[in-house]
């Protein structure tokens, strides 16, 4: 994996860093040989799905969350063009270039659309327009949370701030002390009824977001490596919820569930991902860092199944879309399994360059936007 893809450091930190580097570069080239991805087999598709339509957005190298709020499909791209897209037809609602290059994005409610960019600004944008934009203390590569009428963003000095939707006046900030390396890479941030939840290193946090106070924190890692990158257990977006019942991965370490009424952690267990979780009622599902595509219970983290036909494909987190399990890849392939199983329901295919986000569902329509900057709808048929 790519040093730069995944890891940042926070202020403190900086002098360690070549260390850090040369220590990995040796291991990178002292012949270790990369595993070969995993050949496609032939698939008979049982789930009958066609390409609708298709856009363009300039290429995506960041962190990309593709922000969905009712039809609405939000996206941005590396030299600060941001769309908001209808999903029934894939036509532009509006679309605006910022000039300037985004970290992280993209924050939607429907209405307020928020990115940060790599100077470290957090803008946020109404039907086309900018409405303003607010210096961070720190780089961002998480998108930004919009939801009541507030703008909030998790930095890589693992800071949360609020701001006002509309104006963006600063309403307020918490900063909790941590590890001093930190993901280049989307973490958690979601609303359980009057609660934030934020992944805050390896524990979720509940914050009052009108004032910015710590509710509850609940464990899912612990730090216990001897260096640095060892102990990295950052919380990794997507999460799955169902109630009041949040389901997160802990990057490299384990997965886990917790009570965000109570605060408490109801399970966790060991899990080798680098990407985040989905999952319904029944079951999560997620990729181990080998591309094992694996399916656990939620009331208790057994495990239901595995599937190994995706392995080194360089898995993104999956999406639940009917009976299937959706996950890219890192040639532009979108692959359907089973919920049920892990078979292979079908294979759809994009312009051959990575999947850049997790696909996401808005109404009826599956999207999915790729390195090179194609964005994709599917419908079924």
């Amino acid at each position: 994996m790519k040093i730069q893809s995944f890891l940042a450091l926070a202020p403190a930190a900086r002098a360690s860093l070549a260390i850090i580097i040369i220590a990995l570069l040796a291991g990178c080239f002292g012949g270790v040989k990369k595993p070969q991805p995993t050949e496609l087999q032939p698939v008979t598709a049982l789930v009958s799905v066609r390409q609708s339509w298709t856009q363009r957005i300039g290429p995506v190298n960041f962190p990309l969350d593709v922000g969905v709020a009712g039809n609405g499909v939000a996206i941005a791209s590396d030299d600060g063009t941001v769309a908001l897209l209808d999903a029934q037809s894939g036509r532009d609602v509006w679309r605006l270039a910022l000039k300037t290059p985004i970290a992280a994005g993209v924050g939607s409610d429907g209405k307020v659309l928020a990115v940060v960019t790599k100077d470290n600004e957090v803008i946020a944008m109404q039907a086309g327009r900018e409405l303003w934009r607010q210096k961070l203390t720190a780089q961002a590569f998480t998108a930004p949370f919009v939801a009541g009428e507030r703008v909030f963003v998790l930095a890589a000095d693992r800071s949360v701030n609020a701001f006002d939707g509309q104006t963006g006046r600063k309403l307020w900030a918490q900063q909790r002390p941590s590890e001093p390396l930190v993901l280049r890479q989307s973490g958690v941030m979601l609303a359980v009824g009057d609660t934030l939840v934020v992944g805050l290193a390896g524990r979720l946090a509940g914050f009052n977001p009108s004032n910015g106070s710590i509710q509850w924190e609940a464990p899912i890692a612990t730090p216990r490596g001897i260096n640095d990158i060892e102990r990295l257990v950052d919380l990794v977006g997507s999460v799955s919820r169902i109630g009041d019942s949040v389901c997160v991965r802990a990057f490299q370490s384990s997965i886990g569930c917790v009570n965000t009424t109570r605060g408490n952690v109801l399970w966790t267990r060991p899990a080798n991902g680098v990407q985040g979780i989905q999952g319904d009622d029944r079951y999560l599902f997620g990729t181990e860092a080998d591309g094992t595509v694996l399916a656990w219970k939620r009331s208790d983290g057994e495990r239901v199944w595995s599937s190994d036909r995706l392995r080194y494909r360089g898995l993104t987190a999956p999406l639940l879309a009917g009976r299937s399990v959706v996950i890219g890849d890192a040639t532009g392939f979108i692959h359907l399994l089973s919920r049920d199983d892990g078979s292979l329901l079908n294979r759809l295919s994009t312009d051959g360059s990575a999947i850049s986000a997790a696909p996401v569902l808005a109404g009826n329509t599956l999207v999915a936007v790729t390195r090179n900057g194609g964005i994709y709808g599917f419908q079924p048929e």
